[in-house]
């Protein structure tokens, strides 16, 4: 299990739109650069420099394949995080009892004043 600390890498590695975009490409295998040019507006040094900060934190590794640099995934909870910022919610969580918009109970803790 991840430290907190390493929970925290891990979310700020994740934590940009460009970079989600290709660990979702990432989920469906094998990519190099030239194919996220395809399907990614960004340059290809922009997406380099993405690719490195994500491989930097662990996420990702790649191998050569002649003149292609091909990467892949490395860190199983991707794919469970990915899952996860793609899902639906309905509604909110209800308001706790003690609430004061519900004006019902009160606090169970006790109250420092």
């Amino acid at each position: 299990m991840k430290s907190a600390r390493g929970r925290i890498e891990l979310l700020k590695a994740i934590a940009h739109p460009l970079r989600i975009e290709i660990l979702e490409q990432l989920e469906e295998g094998v990519k190099c650069v030239s194919d996220f040019e395809e399907s990614i507006e960004a340059s290809q040094p922009n997406i380099s420099q993405h690719l490195a900060l994500l491989r930097r934190y662990g996420l990702i590794d790649y191998y050569n394949d002649g003149r292609l640099r091909c990467y892949f995934l490395v860190d199983p909870v991707v794919p469970d995080v990915l899952k996860i910022l793609r899902k639906q919610y309905k509604g909110s969580l209800p308001a706790p009892a003690c609430c004061p918009v519900t004006k019902k109970g009160t606090y169970p803790g006790t109250r420092r004043r």
